[in-house]
């Protein structure tokens, strides 16, 4: 990939602003002298702000020690704001503030001497206030889901157009207040720690351009069969109630997981963790008739998930062994999908049913009868890949028997060739998804295979800001 310069003709720039002359001065020694990074002091209550902010595109941090009034941020913690709160009711949204988290945990900060706790660092709103926040109104602050509070961020951010951030070390919390002895120490300690958070602030700066043009595929989001499984858990849990089981993920997207066991989903790996008389979700992906057998002995209440086809799979595996045939399965191993389709092998010592991941394992594969032989396919596989390793079957097997209709999912497919147009025109693609979605892997494959930089990202802040420096889309 070729990386090309902001149009601009300029690297980016960033300003840090920070109220009190001790944060300023301790921000400036953590400055690495390799970008165009300054350090303007606004004063407090950002007095001076109209004087000494940029009047450009070029990115904007406010940075400096606050006071936390969430019960879970500790002194010591950082906090980056997903938004600032101001007291006349303005909202200013901060929606690079995960790159800015991630880049600082990814300096894996120690909170003192070596082998201490790592710097906890959250993400949350911060609440701007025109007088010292204690006490009870730090207590109404908390109640209204604000992590910290200070003095500036606010007015700051409803004076610029430019990228903007705010990152705040906690000095006091809930559990002390601001005029509590330890305050001078901890004071010295936040001073210390934003020092050593500078590199991450210059980082989060790479990846800014006024001029980046932003591409979604279309079509994106998730196929008919996740929604439909996803949509089984949900009336399961309304018929049912929690607890609801569920075998192995009911999708592989961590968010989906999560916000199902937020509601009463528990996900288990097999059968044998289900308590007795409970209900239990198959997932999407598909079982061996071994697990429907376990279930059934047992008495459980079976809620069927399975996408239909990949049901269909599971049906012309059986038809093509009861035709005699060995079939051979294009997928990947340890998969769960794979997993469920080689359980449809009626004597797995004697396997008619074998795993192929690639066309060297085609060309390779050696069975009794070449002449009774048939394919089938993960649904998940990418398109190209899947032709690649069909045709050497067909050239090794030239009788080999392929199923009535593609066994690859036409969602899948779709959303294949578009990642595969949009990534020849862009330089980098983000696949939101998770690391054991097969479907979100091979649309990384694709893209890369089509030229452009591509990364897999559960959300936002996985994002390593150094992948979209220069990118122009």
């Amino acid at each position: 990939m070729n990386v090309v310069s902001d149009p601009t003709g300029r690297p980016p720039k960033l300003t840090i602003a920070a109220a009190l002359a001790i944060e300023a001065r301790a921000l400036e020694r953590g400055l690495t002298g390799t970008r165009d990074t300054r350090v303007v002091r606004v004063g407090q209550r950002a007095r001076n702000a109209v004087r000494v902010l940029p009047r450009d595109d070029d990115g904007l941090i406010v940075a400096g020690v606050a006071g936390g009034v969430a019960p879970h941020v500790r002194a010591g913690d950082i906090v980056v704001a997903s938004e600032v709160r101001g007291p006349e009711g303005s909202v200013v949204r901060s929606p690079a503030a995960p790159l800015l988290a991630a880049a600082i945990r990814a300096l894996g900060l120690k909170s003192g001497a070596p082998g201490s706790a790592p710097v906890r660092v959250h993400l949350g709103p911060i609440a701007t206030t025109d007088r010292l926040a204690l006490g009870s109104r730090r207590r109404v602050l908390a109640a209204e889901g604000a992590a910290a509070v200070d003095l500036e961020s606010s007015w700051l951010g409803t004076l610029t157009n430019q990228p903007f951030a705010v990152v705040r070390v906690i000095v006091d919390d809930a559990e002390t207040s601001l005029y509590h002895p330890a305050t001078v120490p901890r004071g010295r300690a936040a001073l210390q720690l934003l020092t050593r958070v500078v590199p991450a602030l210059e980082r989060w700066s790479d990846a800014l351009s006024p001029h980046r043009r932003v591409v979604l595929a279309s079509p994106r989001s998730f196929c008919a069969g996740v929604e439909r499984a996803i949509e089984i858990v949900e009336e399961a849990l309304e018929r049912y109630g929690a607890p609801v089981y569920v075998r192995r993920q009911i999708v592989h997207n961590a968010y989906v997981v999560a916000d199902l066991e937020r509601r009463g989903a528990v996900f288990v790996e097999e059968i044998d963790e289900v308590p007795d008389d409970a209900p239990v979700v198959l997932s999407a992906h598909g079982v061996a008739p071994s697990v429907r057998d376990d279930a059934a002995l047992r008495g459980l209440a079976v809620v069927d998930a399975t996408c239909p086809l990949v049901a269909k799979v599971h049906t012309e595996a059986r038809r093509a062994l009861r035709d005699g045939n060995t079939v051979v399965f294009i997928g990947h191993a340890n998969h769960d999908e794979s997993e469920g389709l080689l359980g449809e092998d009626p004597d797995p010592r004697n396997p008619r049913i074998r795993l192929v991941e690639n066309a060297r394992q085609a060309k390779e594969l050696d069975v009794e009868d070449p002449a009774r032989l048939a394919y089938l396919t993960q649904t998940t596989l990418a398109e190209d890949e899947a032709e690649d390793i069909v045709a050497a079957l067909r050239a090794t097997f030239p009788a080999i028997v392929e199923p009535p209709s593609s066994d690859i999912c036409y969602a899948t497919t779709n959303r294949q060739r578009a990642i595969r147009d949009i990534a020849a025109e862009v330089d980098v693609v983000l696949v939101v998804g998770s690391q054991n979605s097969s479907n979100s892997k091979r649309l990384v494959e694709v893209a890369e295979r089509a030229g452009a930089a591509a990364y897999l990202i559960d959300g936002a802040d996985e994002i390593d800001p150094a992948w979209l420096a220069g990118a122009r889309s």
